[in-house]
This record gives structure tokens, C-alpha cells and sequence, in this order.
């Protein structure tokens, strides 16, 4: 890995008893780009060996072993404050940078001073992409929306599928709210300026939370489909659906109170609450019976 003096980049990868695809990420990140770059890992208590497996392979990779499962936003808060390097790429354990991703990304901050985040085209295994990857912020209005399925009945809606951006080509580059922690780049000294992810989180939203607290701070956050990755998605969350359905609306809850409870009323913040958790009986219902589960879209 290119960690000859200074680093340019530092990529962060917080993992979890998925040491196969770990192992598939790093050798990824190792082999396609020339740039000085380190790489941090944060293994959140793995009992999979992913940890040995790292320090054999990759012993040049900064490792931090927690004792626990700290969650996906505390385990990157460690890396990032071990983190030298001018740029942050956070990177998904499941995730595999194609060649010249990073450095795409790295040269389209360096074009951009205005941009403190950048997220490439991401694509699922069967070729589709993944919605993430380019993102509008879930108001109450965009959420019903998405959760009502007018979303997915009008998809090039810039009204009813903001969320998804399907009014957007994904050819092109373009201002975006939200990119997806899952393989997005930031401007160090952007973070600096509004902090770390939001501890709240456990996991699921604290990559909604960064990229609106940026843009709220006047940075803004693109996306860059010259840039490829590939996600296999869910391979953590999948261990344990249940656990995970729960942290996921827990997320939306926790990011509606923070940004959204205080313009409105009582009434209108009930139903929001009961709507996520209506939804998250009806999908732990269904997770338990389905074979194969997914946490989230």
C-alpha cells in the first residue's frame, strides 16, 4: 500500500465479521491506486479472525481492534482520528473500488475547493445500481413518498422521487445532498469544521447526518460516475437482520428529531413516529419468515 511519506488519502474501513470481503476490499484499494495513500482498519470486534487475517496479509495497515461492537459512526470516528491524510475515503468492507476510483474522486476534490464530499457511481453485483450512492435528504415529504411507493411509480419525479434523484441522469456529475458511506470521499478540513459522525447513530443515517451538516456549513457534496465501485451491500447487516431493522428505523427516527421534529407539530411528529415503527414491525415480521432478508432498499 502507497504510504510513503505524507498521505494524500486515508481510507477507512470499519469491518465486522465479514473478514472474507474485507480481505477482497483492502487487496482492492492496494491495487488500484497510485497514490500516496494509508489505510485504516477498524475491526469492530470480529470473531471471524478478520483482524489476524489483516495483520498477515496487509501488515502495513494501521489496524484498530475495539472490544466491542462499537457501531458503523464510532468505529469511523476512531479511524478518522488516526486518519493524516488530506482527503478521507470511507469504504465498506463489502465494497470494492474498480481501477482509478480513487483516484478520480481525489482529483475532483482537488478541482473543487467548494466540494467537501464525493461519492462515485456504485454498482451492485448483478450490474444495477445502488441508489445510495446519490441521495436527497428523507424530509417528511420525500419519506412518505419513498415509503408510500409513489417513488417507484413515478421514478423521474423530481417531486415524488427526490430521495432516489431519478430525475437526475446517473451519467453525469451533479450536485447531490447525500452520498452513502458505504465509498464516499471527504475534504478533511471539512470535517473538521462540523465534527465527527454523530455518535447517535449506531448505524444506517450518519452518512445523511455528516452530508447535511456540511451542506448546512455552505460545503457542497457531488456525485462523480467516472469514478466506479462495486457493493455486495448488506454482508454485515445480514448476521443480524433483526438487529439491524431495528437500528435502521431507529436511524430515521433519531434523524427526523435532530432536523426535522422542531418545525413541526406534535401531531405531525407522532405519525412520523408511528409510521417508522409501523414499518419496522411489518419488515421484522417479514424478515422472519423470508429466507433471505434485506435491511434496507
Amino acid at each position: 500500500m502507497k504510504v510513503a511519506g505524507t498521505p494524500l488519502v486515508s481510507a477507512i474501513v470499519v469491518s465486522y465479521n465479514v473478514r472474507d470481503h474485507l480481505l477482497e476490499a483492502l487487496r482492492a484499494l492496494d491495487s488500484t491506486s497510485d497514490l500516496p495513500m494509508e489505510i485504516i482498519v477498524v475491526d469492530n470486534a470480529s470473531s471471524d479472525r478478520s483482524a489476524e487475517a489483516v495483520m498477515a496479509e496487509f501488515p502495513e495497515v494501521n489496524l484498530i481492534r475495539e472490544a466491542k461492537n462499537i457501531g458503523y459512526g464510532r468505529a469511523n470516528n476512531a479511524g478518522l482520528e488516526k486518519a493524516t491524510g488530506r482527503f478521507i475515503l470511507l469504504v465498506n468492507p463489502d465494497l470494492v473500488v474498480e481501477a482509478g476510483c480513487v483516484g478520480k474522486l481525489t482529483d475532483f476534490l482537488l478541482a473543487r475547493p467548494e466540494a467537501a464530499a464525493v461519492s462515485p457511481r456504485i454498482q451492485r453485483p448483478d450490474g444495477s445500481p445502488d441508489l445510495a450512492a446519490r441521495r436527497g435528504f428523507p424530509t417528511p415529504m420525500t419519506s412518505f413518498y419513498r415509503l408510500s411507493g409513489l417513488s417507484r411509480l413515478f421514478p423521474r419525479s423530481l417531486r415524488f422521487n427526490r430521495y432516489n434523484m431519478g430525475y437526475l441522469s446517473d451519467s453525469e456529475v451533479h450536485e447531490i445532498d447525500s452520498g452513502t458511506g458505504a465509498c464516499l470521499m471527504l475534504r478533511r478540513s471539512a470535517i473538521e469544521r462540523v465534527g465527527l459522525f454523530d455518535p447517535d447513530f449506531f448505524m444506517y443515517g450518519e452518512d445523511l447526518d455528516l452530508c447535511l451538516r456540511l451542506k448546512d456549513d455552505g460545503w457542497k457534496v457531488f456525485y462523480q460516475p467516472d469514478a466506479h465501485a462495486r457493493h455486495v451491500k448488506g454482508a454485515s447487516s445480514r448476521q443480524a437482520t433483526l438487529r439491524m431493522l431495528y437500528h435502521f428505523h431507529r436511524s430515521m427516527w433519531v434523524f427526523h428529531l435532530k432536523h426535522y421534529a422542531g418545525d413541526l407539530s406534535a401531531f405531525s411528529t407522532g405519525l412520523v413516529w408511528l409510521s417508522i415503527w409501523a414499518r419496522w414491525a411489518f419488515l421484522a415480521g417479514r424478515a422472519i419468515v423470508d429466507p433471505e432478508p434485506r435491511v434496507s432498499p
